[in-house]
């Protein structure tokens, strides 16, 4: 948690989205994990993420529209910023599994146990995050399926297609990629 207080950039990034109000509300994957795989790494630069998520659960507006003026709202407030806003309500539907229950519950649903990590800020700025599999993972450097991944072969594909594609070894050559 000092690691992302002390980061002023995140800390600027993770306020403007608290700006939204929305409901159930986190930045999440990359965003956190990034940050703590480029400290175990010894960068001296943050690695560019290619885009910061902000996810949120509103089962009363599940509208894609929504969702980019939301986007837009961010790209007023930051504009050097790559935002990407879903609401997790709907996601269960283009990612054909049955509906979260929260914003939380979707995290713990992410494909890599290292990837499934969410802040954000309360009222008071206090910052918070939500870790459904925990943070020795990312801490241990070890990329692993989280068991909602492992419980079918089409997302084992999936999890095998996002190791190649997003070249995380490429990136972080400490990690160990757990192999199915």
């Amino acid at each position: 948690m000092k690691l992302i207080e002390s980061d002023e950039r995140m800390m600027e990034i993770i306020k403007a989205a608290s700006q939204l109000s929305l409901p159930d509300w986190w930045i999440c994957a990359g965003f956190v994990r990034s940050k703590i795989w480029d400290t175990l790494h010894g960068f001296e630069n943050r690695t560019d993420p290619p885009d910061v998520d902000v996810i949120y659960y509103d089962h009363e507006d599940i509208s894609e529209k929504t969702e980019k003026e939301l986007e837009a709202e961010l790209m007023r407030i930051l504009p050097d910023v790559p935002w990407s806003v879903k609401n997790e309500a709907r996601m269960h539907v283009m990612n054909h599994i049955e509906p979260y229950t929260s914003a939380e519950d979707a995290i713990s649903k992410f494909p890599e146990t290292a990837t499934a990590l969410g802040v954000k800020i309360d009222k008071d700025n206090n910052l918070i995050l939500t870790a459904p599999w925990g943070v020795d993972d990312v801490i241990n450097l070890e990329l692993k399926p989280t068991p909602f991944f492992k419980e079918s072969k089409e997302r084992v594909a999936i999890y095998r297609e996002r190791v190649i594609k997003k070249n995380w070894k490429g990136i972080w050559e400490k990690i160990n990629v757990y192999k199915l």
